[in-house]
C-alpha cells in the first residue's frame, strides 16, 4: 500500500464517523434525531422541483481534459453553518441544471439515477442528520419530470431510514439501513454493563407495498468486540460498533455490507441473512496480500466476478493524514486469499476521514468522490489512471458531498420557464428553468403593449438561471418573453409574457 503519512491529527473516533455538524454545534444522538420534528414529506404526485432563483453551492472546475465519460454530475452538498444545501445536478462545467433547496437543518445524500419498473428514475435520501453520521429521513423516487412516484421508509419506526444507503434492485425493492438504539451489556467490549448500542439494521423493502422482505441485524451476526471503535467512556453515548455505510448486490444477487467501524466487508445471504464470508477486519476469512488491507472503508461495490471496488478511507482509529484511495480487491474462495488488483489515489494525496465513494463509468473510467477531504474533491480518472476531471465546491472547507456520480439524465420540468426582469433597466434579464436538461439556448422576445412579440436576442444556456443581454433597441419594450431552445433549435418551453421592468427576483 502506498499510503504516505502526512501530518497526523488525533481526533476522537466518534468524530471520524461524523457526517456534518448541526447548526448549534451540539452533538445530538440518534435517539434525539429520531424524535425530532418530522421531515417535510413529499408525497407521490408532488413535484420536487422548486424555483431556481436560489443559487446552489458553486463548483470550481480545476481539471477538464478529453476522455471524460458522458453525463452530468450528481451531488448532495452538505454546507456547514446552515449554508444552502440540497440535491443538485450540474454539468461538468459546474453549471447547475437542477437544485432542490432544503429547509434549515435538513440534508440530502446519494442523489443518483437508478431504474424502477423499467424506467430511469431520480433517487435520493432527504432528512435530518446528527454530527455522528446518523440520519432520520425518507427515500424519494422521482420520474423524469421531477414528480415523486414513490417513497421508501422503514416500517419499524416512521422516518428512521438512515442516510447511508438507498439502492434499488431489479426486483422492485430498495436496500436501506436503519440505525436503531438498543440496551446492551457492553462490558465485554470495555463499556458499561447497562450501556446502549446502535444496531445497524439492513432492510430490503418492497417499494410498491412497503413490506419488509429482509431484516438483517448486525447485532445478531457480528460481535461488538469485532469493532475498532472504542466504547464510550461513561456509557452515556450509544456504541455505534459497526456503522454500516453501504449495502449493495454481489454478482450472484447476495448482499455486500460495509461495516465501517470494523473495517470489514460482509457477504450476506440475501434469503437467510447468514454471513457467507468476511473480508478484512479482525476475523477475515481471506488472507490479505500486500496492499489489500483497508480501514474505515465506504461504498463497497461488486466490480466483476470475485472482485470488489472499495473506497478505502485508510484513516486508522480516526487519524487524518493517511492517503485515501479506491482499491480493487480480488478474492479466491478456494485458497482463501485476497489480492490488490489496482488502486487509484489523487495526485494531491486526499485524506478522507469520513464519507466518500467511487463509480465505474461505461467507458472504463472511474469517478471518485473524495467527500470530506480538505479540500473536498470530485474526480474522474481514465482507464490508465490519469486525472482527467477534478472539481471542488468553491467553499471547499465548508462544503462536501457524501457521494457523487456522473450519469446520463434527461430531465423535463413540468413547470414553465420564468423570465426574471429585475435587472432589465441595466440591460439584462434572466431566463430561469430549474430541472430542464435539454435547453441549449434561450431566445428573448419583446414587443409593445399590444401586437406580436418578436425575437430580439439569444443567449447560450449557462445554468438554470441564464442572463440575457437586452439590446438597446428593445429596452423600451412593454412586454418580454423567453423561449427555451434545444440543440436543434426547437422550442421546448415558453415563459409567460411579462411586463418589462417587473421585479420578479423575489
Amino acid at each position: 500500500m502506498t499510503h504516505r503519512l502526512r501530518t497526523l491529527t488525533a481526533i476522537a473516533a466518534t468524530t471520524a464517523l461524523a457526517f456534518v455538524s448541526n447548526a448549534s454545534g451540539t452533538a445530538p444522538d440518534a435517539r434525539a434525531a429520531a424524535t425530532a420534528d418530522p421531515v417535510p414529506e413529499l408525497r407521490p404526485g408532488d413535484l420536487a422541483t422548486t424555483p431556481g432563483t436560489t443559487e446552489p453551492p458553486a463548483a470550481n472546475i480545476l481539471v477538464r481534459r478529453p476522455g471524460r465519460a458522458h453525463g452530468d454530475i450528481f451531488v448532495t452538498p452538505q454546507g456547514m453553518n446552515n449554508a444552502t444545501r440540497g440535491p443538485q445536478i450540474m454539468d461538468d462545467r459546474g453549471r447547475p441544471i437542477w437544485f432542490r433547496e432544503l429547509p434549515e437543518n435538513y440534508f440530502a445524500t446519494d442523489l443518483r439515477v437508478q431504474e424502477y419498473q423499467g424506467k430511469k428514475v431520480l433517487t435520493w435520501w432527504e432528512g435530518q442528520a446528527t454530527n455522528t453520521g446518523k440520519g432520520t429521513g425518507i427515500g424519494y423516487i422521482a420520474d423524469e419530470n421531477y414528480r415523486i412516484i414513490a417513497t421508501v421508509q422503514t416500517p419499524d419506526v416512521r422516518q428512521v431510514m438512515d442516510l447511508h444507503e438507498f439502492t434499488l434492485t431489479p426486483q422492485g425493492t430498495a436496500l436501506i439501513v436503519s440505525y436503531q438504539q438498543k440496551p446492551y451489556d457492553l462490558s465485554q467490549a470495555g463499556g458499561a454493563k447497562d450501556g446502549r448500542v446502535v444496531d445497524s439494521v439492513v432492510q430490503e423493502i418492497d417499494i410498491a407495498t412497503g413490506e419488509k422482505l429482509l431484516n438483517w441485524s448486525a447485532l445478531e451476526h457480528v460481535p461488538v468486540t469485532d469493532s475498532d471503535l472504542r466504547t464510550p467512556p461513561d456509557g452515556a453515548a450509544p456504541y455505534d460498533f459497526l456503522h454500516v455505510n453501504s449495502v449493495g448486490l454481489d454478482t450472484d444477487g447476495n448482499l455486500l455490507i460495509s461495516g465501517n467501524a470494523a473495517s470489514t466487508v460482509y457477504k450476506v445471504d440475501r434469503k437467510t441473512g447468514g454471513i457467507i464470508w468476511r473480508l478484512g477486519g479482525r476475523h477475515s476469512d481471506f488472507r490479505l496480500g500486500i496492499g489489500a488491507r483497508f480501514q474505515w472503508q465506504h461504498d463497497v461495490r461488486a466490480a466483476g466476478h470475485h472482485t470488489y471496488r472499495i473506497y478505502d478511507n485508510a484513516t486508522p482509529n480516526g487519524l487524518q493524514g493517511y492517503e485515501s484511495r479506491v482499491a480493487w480487491i480480488r478474492i479466491d474462495p478456494k485458497t482463501r486469499t485476497a489480492e490488490l488488483v489496482r488502486q487509484l489515489t489523487h495526485p494531491d494525496k486526499m485524506s478522507t476521514m469520513r464519507e466518500g465513494g467511487s463509480q465505474s463509468l461505461p467507458n472504463g473510467n472511474t469517478f471518485v468522490c473524495w467527500a470530506a477531504s480538505v479540500p473536498g474533491r470530485i474526480s474522474e480518472f481514465s482507464r490508465d489512471g490519469r486525472l482527467i476531471f477534478d472539481a471542488t465546491f468553491t467553499n471547499s472547507r465548508d462544503t462536501a458531498s457524501y457521494r457523487a456520480y456522473r450519469l446520463d439524465w434527461d430531465g423535463k420540468s413540468l413547470t414553465k420557464p420564468e423570465l426574471l426582469t429585475g435587472d432589465a433597466a441595466e440591460g439584462t434579464v434572466r431566463a430561469n428553468w430549474n430541472g430542464a436538461s435539454d435547453v441549449s439556448r434561450w431566445r428573448l422576445l419583446a414587443g409593445g403593449a399590444t401586437g406580436a412579440l418578436k425575437p430580439v436576442a439569444t443567449a447560450d444556456w449557462d445554468g438554470f438561471d441564464t442572463p440575457i443581454t437586452v439590446p438597446a433597441r428593445a429596452r423600451d419594450a412593454d412586454r418580454l418573453q423567453v423561449q427555451a431552445l434545444d440543440a436543434r433549435g426547437h422550442v421546448v418551453g415558453t415563459s409567460a409574457v411579462t411586463p418589462a421592468g417587473a421585479d420578479q427576483d423575489g
